[in-house]
């Protein structure tokens, strides 16, 4: 782990300082960080901190299409999000990157080590400004260090184009000049690294620039430079592939590889290729656990029966094109497919060790509003249940989203091939389980698929690609951004759905291990049987419109929340320059319908 504390010290040194007219503990401060290796490797570990830890990770996805939660977010229901509500105009970090690259060109270091340092520190800037434009779409270019009297503190925004071109810019550079070295940790960045990363940032963009280039459009006129961008996504994306050597992580195998990946303390090293490292020794943990298991503490987030239904079958099938899946209870269901799924959430013969006692593990409805539980970040002792205990690393990007970002770049650009999907969504696949359909591309398009989620998209092997990005990479804090690239933001609006119910008064034994788990009724409850819980879904209860109904009257797919009211609207592509911020700077400008 990094010596923080080393370089919180160093930079105090020079960071204090806000006027020019005290040079001498600048010089010092300078002379001690930029006259060695050591002093710049440790001012460019203070970078690190601007990677999302775990918590951050896993957290993202409780707004996106797939989950069904608590609450309905405060983002997509009408009139109710505001600018006074936003955050993230922040810009500390930054400075802190300009800083070093104004230094570094003086140091007297050979040029090979100041050449990985700086594409260690444009790394970075790329980085934060990606994540800027994600958010708010057009943002001020700053190349400089600026201390509060700067008269550029109140410039106004500069174009998408100019900011984007500046991120390629500096990802191209660290992608050039950073070394190659890697380390099992899986916590530094290297020259692999900064490909992975392009990979994804160039697919965002790429996108973007497609699907909003229309007359009034955030990417308006941009669209002729999607294919750029797209091609520069594929090319990062095959040069992790062909020098990175990553592999899917096929250890264990294909009932337990993919699992493997998200709940292993020390990263799954062929696979991930950024983690956010767990240390018990050193207290760096997360709380994994108690977000997913808590009835109070987390977003209760579960998949829905919509989503779960795009899971193949291990033929490689759809599984709605098999007869009466419409009516399918839970434990019949969730057999016989993608392997991934019993990987995601609760069901089959998942267990969990409670006090040293493994024991039958199935959907628990203080949790879970839909019946389908994730487990993909959950270690299977409830030990780690409450508080911050978990010691699993939390993957930022790993070898799976690349053959992704390189399958999807390849399709936007029409040049997908049989090989291209043999080695990439193929093997994904297969890893799965899967033994159909994995060698050729697709050519005829699954209905079901097309309808509920992209009844734009004719191209059968762009549909697959989408299916399989979301199915790979659930909960891993991508899904919101792809459906904003994708202009699919309607999908939020989509109806929070569970499990089918057959009838009222009966109990359900969902993992068929000969024991009851869940009743679900309507007025006055049936006699208590150990161990099943009691679900009331009539449409009124006391008074008050009850958020957990049927879509039937005695039978029907669970329905959660679809009593309030959701919205998505062209303005939520982005998030609103907060209120505070424009205040103080009115020459940003509000972006647009906010």
């Amino acid at each position: 782990m990094r010596n923080l504390i080393i370089i919180a010290g160093l930079c105090a040194a020079f960071t204090s300082c806000d006027k020019l007219d005290q040079q001498p503990e600048a010089t010092i401060s300078r002379d001690a960080i930029f006259g060695s290796e050591r002093g710049i490797e440790l001012y460019t570990n203070s970078f690190y901190d601007n990677l999302p830890d775990g918590n951050s990770i896993f957290r993202i996805d409780e707004m996106a299409d797939y989950s069904a939660r608590n609450t309905v977010p405060d983002f997509i229901r009408p009139g109710v999000f505001t600018p006074r509500q936003s955050s993230g105009w922040s810009w500390t970090a930054l400075r802190n990157v300009n800083y070093f690259l104004e230094n570094i060109s003086t140091s007297p270091l050979p040029q090979d080590v100041k050449d990985h340092y700086t594409g260690l520190a444009r790394f970075f800037r790329a980085w934060f400004y990606y994540d800027k434009v994600k958010r708010f779409g057009e943002v001020p270019w700053i190349g400089k260090t600026m201390n509060v009297d700067d008269p550029s503190l109140f410039n106004k925004r500069d174009s998408r184009q100019l900011v984007m071109d500046s991120v390629l810019a500096d990802i191209n550079f660290a992608c050039d000049k950073l070394r190659a070295t890697q380390e099992n940790s899986r916590s530094s960045i290297n020259k692999m690294v900064a490909n992975a990363v392009k990979s994804r940032i160039c697919l965002f963009e790429g996108t973007f620039r497609k699907y909003h280039d229309y007359s009034g459009g955030l990417a308006e006129g941009l669209g002729s430079t999607s294919q750029t961008w797209l091609q520069e996504a594929a090319t990062a994306a095959e040069t992790v592939m062909a020098q990175g050597g990553y592999s899917l992580n096929t250890a264990g195998g294909a009932d337990k590889a993919y699992r493997q990946l998200f709940i292993s303390n020390a990263p799954v090293a062929n696979e991930i290729i950024l983690s956010a490292v767990a240390d018990a020794t050193l207290n760096v943990l997360n709380d994994a656990n108690w977000w997913w298991t808590s009835a109070t503490y987390g977003a209760r987030v579960s998949l829905t029966r919509t989503f779960v239904n795009t899971y193949l079958k291990l033929d490689g099938t759809p599984f709605t094109e098999t007869p009466g899946y419409q009516t399918m209870p839970f434990a019949e269901e969730v057999k016989n497919r993608d392997l991934r799924l019993k990987q995601t959430i609760r069901s089959g013969d998942y267990k969990r060790i409670n006090g040293g006692v493994t024991e039958a593990a199935p959907p628990v409805f203080s949790y879970t509003y839909t019946g389908y539980q994730p487990i993909k970040w959950t270690l299977d002792d409830t030990y780690f249940d409450g508080g911050t205990r978990n010691t699993n690393s939390i993957s930022i990007i790993r070898y799976a989203e690349v053959l992704l970002n390189y399958a999807e770049a390849k399709a936007e650009l029409g040049t997908l091939t049989d090989d291209d999907w043999n080695k990439t969504i193929g093997a994904l696949r297969r890893r799965a389980g899967i033994t159909g359909n994995t060698a050729m591309k697709p050519v005829i398009v699954d209905t079901y698929l097309q309808s509920n989620y992209f009844p734009g998209i004719a191209d059968a092997a762009l549909l697959e690609i989408r299916r399989e990005r979301g199915i790979e990479l659930v909960f891993e804090g991508l899904r919101f951004n792809d459906l904003v690239r994708w202009k699919k933001g309607e999908l939020l609006e989509m109806s929070w759905n569970g499990f089918y119910v057959s009838n009222l008064n009966q109990a359900i034994d969902l993992n068929e291990d000969g024991k009851a788990d869940v009743l679900f009724y309507k007025g006055t409850a049936p006699a208590p049987i150990a161990g099943v819980t009691f679900i009331n879904v009539s449409d009124i209860i006391n008074g008050t419109a009850n958020p957990q109904r049927l879509s039937g009257d005695t039978q029907g797919e669970i329905n959660w929340l679809n009593n309030i009211p959701r919205k998505w609207e062209n303005k939520n592509y982005l998030y609103p320059i907060p209120e505070n911020d424009l205040l103080m700077n009115p020459a940003l400008g509000q972006n647009p319908g906010w």
